[in-house]
């Protein structure tokens, strides 16, 4: 009987959804294992080759844990709102939730053909109200929350209302935007507005000015993931740095606890490292600064403040505030100029860039511990958002500090004993301090830290501060917090509207708050993002409902808000709603929270280091104060699937013909390579019909050939549409099926490594399927299974097999699992195996990587049931132990001849073995042996 791999796919693909195999419940009499990839955004390309890499890694895992007896959650859905349905609904009129159904019904069905074991009863997507209700529950809950400092914990706003009544703000240790004073009797003689304006300094989400990467052209705000090179990702429009009212989510609040909890979970050193820099904590302290001959007075934040004896200059953000108070007029159209300059570059480039640019703001400050007017320069390199936006320059001993002295010729005064800082700035983290103050100086203040050790000068500095209320000592993050606004339609609404200009929440029992039909996806002619277009979008308090925007009377009836939520706000509490998607009472209910906690194997890109991982770590750690998620870490264990690169095919046309000449022969004569469609190469040969059929201008191709085929040039590229070299897994899935796809995947590569997609090599992975199928079906369709006991070779070829995968699994090495596989499928086929104890249990660990042929061989076995619920096999050490080993015999270190002796047999009794064969007399030639040498189970050596 043949292996029918269309037919049989199809058939379990069918059956499985009848028999809902992969649907799963809460079983409290089963240890739960929850798997969950990095929600897929559905684009209208479809899947090609890399993509399913990552899912069929954690399918794998996940159907290896249900062997084990775990009851394992494996949902899937999509992350449907995005800037590319927008912008197509833009370009044709047709509405995002058309498109966007459509790519979702094509995903799917690729997904389908590919055989995962997800549950779909729990498929969710982020632009169903249904779903969009608890973002925007989430961002309420937010919104009447702040942090508090002492407790490390999101606490209720009221909380603040109630004490700022009778105490203000005195004592106070919350998360702010600005550090206010704030007494009792001052809040209790503000009026509503007035009130909501200090409640929005503490609220975790709230509207701030912020400075934003602004794309005209998109009509929205962008991530800074988002910008590539001072354009948009998507479209490659200008983008410029632009201060807005935005609604923000205070992160930062979180930052500790974001450093704190990288110790308790499962991930990669390198993807934690990353993320410990983007939270960026340094201790240091606050330093105020005068401007002379002005009343002006400024904070900086520095970690080294015994350095500020070697402050030559200060610099200010482009985006700071101070740089309007500090530009005198002489200097104004130069800073101008430099301030539209930079506009166009995002934080990211400016802090990957180390070119020094940087405009001299004309003012002066009084460095306090020296009394010296040191001049404010204005430059790129330093950012508004890290501590205050401005920063004292210590040249001599900071490397971009010191490449700015050196382009502007601004001083560089060394303080540590013997550094020589002619050429480069030196790294101060010991030595013996000078120059604090310099001998020559009058001495402004009464701190002396030369002749110091580097670590005493710093505390002694810390200490000095702090008792002459120069500052504070403090802890910094580089931390920001997240821009929450979006200008653009196709995104969550937020559950707001305005009065008298500030923010108030719809009803809680009023959610979701569901997206307007607009006539336009632009933005409007005044400028409004494209919710301004919506004629319906008023809130009435009254009878709590949506109306039309002409019935707004700001007394009863209000204006909401015309923003949408960004990309990140559906995929940021995703995992807990595949968790308990149909409960319309709550994100998620206790009971199922308590039995699920969080998810044990999280698989994803690393691209989303610093966006999706930060956010949704937050996001939890938010709803875990509210005693909504039952564990603070959402993902356990993190593994980063590596991309499956592109493998390009060329031909080379002599130039000004319709020639094209086969790649060992081009060196002949002038060509020019181009890319062709790998889906008409096979192991770099051209179908030249298919090629002629490709595209007009081939039709009256000719070839000059070698051997009679025209044969490819190629290299690895990223895979992409302009390169001709996307693999649809519908054509692998066609002409191979399924099971030779998910193998060969895997048999690419490690998992998290890069590598190319080659179809050269996927003929060995079918042909392995096919071997395997032999060994139940002969060629004549005799059924060969045999309810005879099995030998010891073939235990012992089985049991190797499942110690290896099962190592193998844990360890994400599926590519020598498919080695393996292919080697024991060799072995049993020389041993003849048609043994039921051995086939039986080869079918249960091929599962997880080729579950449409195992499904149908496990029922020719005669079970009845699915072998998703069979029982993964514990390998038997009796099995593994060799009777014999076979040693190297050597003389004088070379090898000669091999000799099989018992595993257990004595050093003695192999070296006279060895002196007395034959064969050894040839090397030994009457002389005798000065020794002996026997490596046990490996070699021995005569030394002659």
């Amino acid at each position: 009987m043949e292996y029918n791999f269309r037919e049989i796919e199809k058939k379990w693909q069918k059956r499985w959804v009848e028999e809902k195999t992969y649907q799963v419940t809460e079983d409290d009499s089963k240890q739960k294992f929850y798997v969950l990839n990095m929600f897929p955004y559905p684009s209208g390309a479809g899947l090609h080759v890399g993509h399913p890499l990552g899912y069929i890694a954690s399918d794998i895992y996940a159907r290896y844990k249900r062997l084990q007896g775990f009851n394992v959650l494996n949902p899937m859905g999509y992350d449907a709102y995005g800037l590319p349905a927008e912008q197509y609904a833009i370009q044709t009129g047709q509405h995002p939730a058309i498109t966007t159904d459509a790519n979702i019904k094509r995903y799917k069905e690729q997904l389908d053909n590919i055989g995962f074991s997800f549950d779909w009863n729990r498929e969710i997507r982020t632009c169903d109200p249904e779903y969009y209700h608890w973002t925007q529950w989430a961002f309420q809950k937010m919104f009447n929350s702040y942090y508090c400092n002492d407790t490390q914990q999101a606490r209720p706003i009221e909380e603040l209302e109630k004490a700022f009544a009778l105490y203000g703000n005195e004592g106070l240790n919350a998360a702010c935007s600005e550090e206010i004073r704030l007494t009792a009797d001052e809040w209790n003689a503000k009026n509503e507005k007035e009130k909501q304006e200090i409640l929005m300094n503490y609220r975790i989400a709230y509207l701030g000015e912020t400075m934003v990467n602004w794309c005209a052209e998109l009509g929205t705000v962008l991530a800074n993931d988002e910008v590539v090179d001072g354009v948009s990702e998507r479209g490659g429009f200008p983008v410029v740095q632009k201060k807005m009212r935005q609604w923000c989510l205070r992160v930062s609040a979180y930052a500790q606890r974001l450093l704190d909890g990288l110790d308790t979970i499962d991930w990669t050193d390198s993807l934690k490292e990353t993320q410990k820099n983007w939270i960026g904590r340094s201790e240091g302290a606050e330093v105020q600064f005068k401007v002379k001959d002005s009343d002006i007075e400024f904070t900086i934040f520095t970690t080294r403040a015994d350095t500020m004896f070697g402050v030559t200059f200060m610099v200010l953000a482009p985006e700071s505030e101070l740089v309007a108070q500090l530009t005198t007029p002489e200097q104004k159209a130069e800073v101008n100029a430099y301030l539209d300059r930079t506009k166009k570059r995002t934080e990211r480039e400016r802090i990957a860039d180390r070119s020094v640019t940087g405009v001299f703001s004309g003012s002066y400050a009084i460095n306090p511990f020296t009394g010296e007017a040191v001049p404010v320069w204005i430059s790129d390199y330093v950012l508004a958002g890290y501590g205050t936006g401005a920063i004292m320059a210590v040249p001599a001993h900071d490397s971009r500090d010191y490449a700015f002295a050196k382009h502007f010729g601004l001083e560089i005064r060394p303080l540590v004993e013997g550094c020589d800082v002619s050429e480069e700035s030196f790294d101060a983290k010991e030595g013996i301090v000078c120059n604090s103050p310099r001998p020559d100086a009058t001495p402004y203040c009464d701190l002396s830290l030369n002749g110091l050790t580097i670590k005493e000068a710093i505390e002694t500095t810390k200490k000095y501060v702090k008792e002459h209320n120069l500052g504070r000592v403090k802890v910094n993050y580089r931390l920001r917090d997240a821009i929450f606004s979006r200008q653009r339609y196709w995104g969550e609404p937020f559950p707001v509207y305005y009065k008298d200009g500030m923010p108030y929440m719809i009803d809680e029992a009023s959610l979701p708050l569901e997206l307007p039909e607009v006539a336009k996806f632009l933005p409007t002619e005044t400028g409004e993002p494209p919710l301004g277009h919506a004629t319906r979008w008023a809130w009435d308090t009254a009878n709590k409902c949506v109306v039309e925007n002409e019935k707004i009377d700001n007394a009863t009836i209000f204006p909401l808000e015309l923003n949408t939520m960004p990309g990140f706000a559906g995929s940021s509490a995703y995992y807990l709603r595949y968790m308990d998607p149909r409960n319309h009472q709550a994100l998620v209910g206790p009971k199922t929270d308590q039995y699920w906690k969080n998810v044990d194997l999280y698989v994803g890109g690393t691209e989303h280091a610093t966006g999706h991982l930060i956010y949704s770590r937050f996001w939890n750690k938010f709803l875990h104060d509210l005693g909504v998620s039952t564990v603070e870490e959402p993902f356990q264990k993190l593994v980063n699937q590596g991309m499956i690169q592109g493998r390009s095919n060329f031909v080379y046309r002599i130039k000004d013909t319709n020639t094209f000449v086969s790649l060992n022969l081009k060196d002949q004569y002038d060509v020019t390579p181009l890319h062709v469609d790998v889906n008409i190469v096979s192991n770099d040969i051209l179908d030249l019909e298919a090629f002629k059929a490709w595209r007009p201008e081939y039709a009256t191709a000719e070839f000059i050939l070698e051997d009679g085929k025209y044969i490819c040039g190629w290299a690895v590229e990223k895979m992409s549409k302009s390169m001709f070299n996307v693999v649809n897994p519908d054509m692998i899935v066609e002409k191979y099926g399924a099971d030779t796809l998910r193998m060969y995947e895997m048999f690419l590569g490690p998992v998290e490594q890069s590598k190319p997609w080659d179809t050269n090599g996927i003929d060995g992975v079918h042909r392995f399927l096919k071997k395997f199928w032999s060994l139940f079906y002969s060629r004549t369709d005799e059924y060969l299974v045999k309810e005879e006991p099995a030998t010891k070779d073939e235990l012992k070829s089985l049991h190797k097999l499942i110690k290896k995968v099962t190592g193998d699994i844990e360890q994400f090495s599926y590519n020598t699992s498919v080695s393996a596989f292919m080697i024991c499928v060799n072995e049993l086929s020389t041993l003849k195996c048609n043994k039921k104890e051995v086939l039986e249990q080869f079918i249960i660990i091929l599962t997880p990587f080729a579950p449409h042929i195992c499904e149908e061989l496990w029922h020719t076995l005669g079970h009845d049931t699915s072998v998703c619920d069979a029982v993964w096999p514990a390998y038997n050490e009796e099995y593994l132990k060799e009777d014999t080993v076979n040693y190297t015999i050597s003389f004088n270190g070379k090898a000669r001849f091999n000799m099989e002796f018992a595993a257990d047999e004595s050093s003695e009794a192999i070296q006279a073995a060895v002196l007395a064969d034959e064969r050894s007399q040839k090397w030994i030639e009457g002389k005798t042996p000065k020794k002996i040498i026997v490596v046990p189970k490996k070699i021995v050596n005569v030394v002659v």
